[in-house]
């Protein structure tokens, strides 16, 4: 995404990380990096966030915001809650700074090309001049209500895929001990009212030859957006039994050494006896 941003949108990127591998290659691509988050809050005009989740979406906000001043843009791209996320643009906006909840969807290849989907939770006129900007790395930009709307959607997506992920995970192992082969099973269902977005990428890529990469989207980073959905459920008087099942079994799953695998490796907590491939991933 950012390589996207440095590359299409004829801005100056400066990025920041705690982590030195990605700085590296971004200083690699030619792009400016700070030092700090000081740094980033003095020298950016609009600053893109990207947090594993709400906790350090918190933390980075904490350190940002005494060094920012009105006139500058948050676009936070984390899956975070919604209450935190109107919390913090009315933190934000009390000091003129413009806040706009654009959490991503789609594969790490779509964020490569651009291509991902992004779910924007902000006022018109913020989305009228972010939106040129994000459509640097999407090629899917919805305007889905104010601040945090974007957040309700991107919640209520994990969900269903989480879900979906289940219930292929059930049929391909309840197929296979029936003596029916998977990929027969899977490509099959393909053709039928079952097809999915998630039947033919983490059901044929993923469940079908049990490659379950690291450092991609973990269990652990599904069962926080399905907490998530929880929470929004229970604040909207919504019971979602289906969720509730679906998180039991990605506990099941993380209750290992696939915590920190690609979460379709739920399918070994259905089926005990898969051998799953693990590699590092990029």
């Amino acid at each position: 995404m950012c390589h996207n941003l440095h590359t299409k949108s004829g801005r100056t990127v400066i990025a920041y990380d705690i982590d030195p591998a990605p700085l590296d290659r971004a200083r690699t691509a030619n792009m400016g990096v700070g030092d700090s988050l000081e740094d980033i809050a003095k020298n950016c005009g609009t600053i893109f966030i990207s947090m594993p989740s709400g906790v350090q979406l918190q933390q980075i906000c904490d350190g940002l915001m005494p060094h920012m001043t009105s006139g500058q843009t948050i676009i936070d791209t984390t899956t975070a809650p919604v209450a935190l996320t109107r919390d913090l643009a009315a933190q934000f906006e009390a000091k003129g700074i413009d806040y706009a909840d654009a959490p991503i969807a789609r594969t790490r290849q779509a964020a490569r090309d651009g291509t991902l989907a992004v779910m924007v939770g902000a006022q018109p006129e913020v989305f009228a001049r972010v939106e040129p900007l994000i459509a640097c790395y999407a090629n899917d930009v919805t305007l889905c209500g104010g601040v945090g709307s974007g957040q309700v959607v991107k919640i209520l997506n994990n969900m269903i895929v989480a879900e979906t992920v289940n219930v292929v995970a059930e049929a391909l192992t309840i197929g296979r001990r029936a003596g029916i082969d998977g990929a027969l099973l899977l490509g099959t269902l393909a053709k039928g009212s079952a097809d999915s977005f998630v039947l033919r990428n983490h059901g044929v890529k993923s469940l079908l030859p049990g490659i379950f990469p690291k450092r991609a989207f973990s269990i652990n980073y599904m069962l926080k957006d399905m907490g998530y959905a929880v929470d929004l459920a229970e604040e909207t008087g919504v019971e979602i039994k289906s969720a509730r099942t679906t998180i039991e079994v990605l506990e099941a799953a993380a209750d290992g050494p696939l915590a920190e695998a690609y979460f379709p490796a739920l399918i070994t907590a259905i089926d005990p006896t898969l051998k799953p491939q693990t590699p590092d991933g990029d």
